[in-house]
């Protein structure tokens, strides 16, 4: 039996690798670092089938030092002390590191990424981790510290139709079939950027096609055979982000039974709870937020109640915060408004803060001015009183804009009240 057409045509270099012009690129971070011969430890996140492994493969190769491969499903703890151990004894002195490449290090557990420490602080591993997670989230603080993170991008057209055109062009199989991409956008289409996706697609197209000499690929062909076996292109759960979108939107868009068609698929194709949970907190923030601050809190309590209690009890806590989050009204004031304050603070630079509130822990400061004609706000009526807080360059800004849910209304109501006309523009 032949390896899969997405292995066969795995690049082994960087001249053929696709798509992450942004790291490998010429004169790209990542570039620099293998050209020189040297890495530090670093963390790669992205999508599936963007190119993580097999750049970490590339790096390996390129630089000629030992490449050992954990992944974080199927490895525990001794594993992790196995291949460090191994890395130590075959090292030789004033040689570049071995390379520990642990793929969905995302799911390794605290204890396992603990067991990683020492040997990337001393230089025992360079540690290259592929994660489809928010490394932030799902990384210790302290391993963290010790890489850098990569982000990769899912696939552009220009870079799917390079693959496309290479695999029906080079492949040892592939192009001794006469394969014609007369259409090409159901295929780009199903891929979602992914390349594995994209060629896994492509090889079940051929396959269906028998043994004909020649294969026109049009987009109903595709679509046919992927409507006959709608899985079939979907290796080890690869639709995760096509589904996990259509959940939330299906949330964000009020419809409570596709939120729920949506998370039973999830549950059924094996996605990790925490993953949904960790969803639910961030839509409960994003699309329902001062509309239903209630939101967020039961968000929180299904994330806690999915990690006490395990499935398969776990799926009743999320359903319910998904029907909750669905049903709620919907509010993204507060996601725009940090948005478009993290915009003027990039705008603008490092505003001074206004002397009356700043913070005045020494004489000295005091003697400068600090804090000094501070109002407290809980000495007056209703305890507010007007002041600055903004910057002197910024104090005409407005950033939080209310929208018009009853709950948000109150709260805008409250900042007319306080702030006057500075709330009516």
């Amino acid at each position: 039996m032949s390896e899969p057409l997405a292995e066969r045509l795995r690049p082994r270099t960087l001249d053929d690798y696709i798509g992450q012009q942004h790291l490998v690129g010429e004169g790209a971070v990542l570039r620099k670092m293998i050209d020189a011969g040297r890495i530090s430890s670093f963390i790669l996140w992205g999508p599936p089938g963007v190119g993580k492994t097999t750049l970490a493969q590339i790096i390996a190769h390129r630089l000629e030092t030992p490449f050992y491969t954990l992944s974080a499903v199927t490895s525990g703890v001794k594993d992790v002390r196995d291949v460090i151990e191994k890395a130590q004894k075959g090292r030789f002195f004033n040689e570049a590191s071995p390379i520990l490449f642990i793929d969905e290090i995302h799911r390794f557990s605290k204890s396992q990424q603990d067991s990683l420490l020492g040997a990337v602080e001393k230089g025992i591993v360079t540690l290259i981790g592929a994660t489809t997670e928010n490394p932030s989230f799902e990384v210790i603080r302290p391993l963290l510290s010790r890489c850098q993170i990569y982000v990769l991008k899912s696939l552009e057209k220009d870079d799917l139709m390079n693959l496309l055109n290479r695999a029906v062009t080079q492949d040892v199989i592939l192009k001794e079939r006469h394969i014609e991409l007369k259409e090409t956008g159901a295929m780009l289409r199903y891929s979602g950027g992914d390349a594995r996706k994209l060629l896994n697609i492509l090889e079940l197209v051929v396959e269906a096609a028998g043994e004909k000499d020649d294969i026109i690929i049009t987009d109903q062909m595709v679509a046919e055979r992927l409507q006959q076996n709608p899985l079939a292109y979907d290796k080890d759960g690869e639709m995760h982000y096509d589904i996990i979108s259509a959940f939330i939107k299906s949330i964000r868009g009020s419809d409570p039974d596709a939120a729920l068609y949506w998370l039973a698929r999830m549950i059924e194709g094996g996605e990790d709870p925490k993953f949904i949970a960790r969803r639910l907190v961030i839509s409960a923030s994003e699309d329902i937020g001062l509309a239903n601050p209630n939101a967020l809190l039961l968000a929180n309590a299904a994330f806690d109640a999915v990690q006490k209690i395990g499935w398969p009890e776990g799926r009743i806590p999320l359903a319910e915060a998904t029907v909750y989050l669905a049903t709620s009204p919907k509010s993204n004031s507060a996601y725009l408004g940090i948005d478009s304050a993290l915009e003027l603070v990039k705008r603008t630079g490092n505003q001074p803060v206004p002397l009356p509130i700043r913070n005045a822990p020494t004489q000295l400061m005091k003697d400068l001015g600090y804090h000094d004609g501070y109002l407290y706000p809980h000495d007056y009526p209703g305890h507010f009183t007007p002041q600055q807080y903004l910057p002197d360059a910024l104090i005409n800004e407005r950033l939080w804009h209310a929208q018009h849910s009853p709950a948000e209304e109150k709260l805008y109501e409250r900042m007319i009240n306080y702030w006057g006309e500075r709330y009516k523009k």
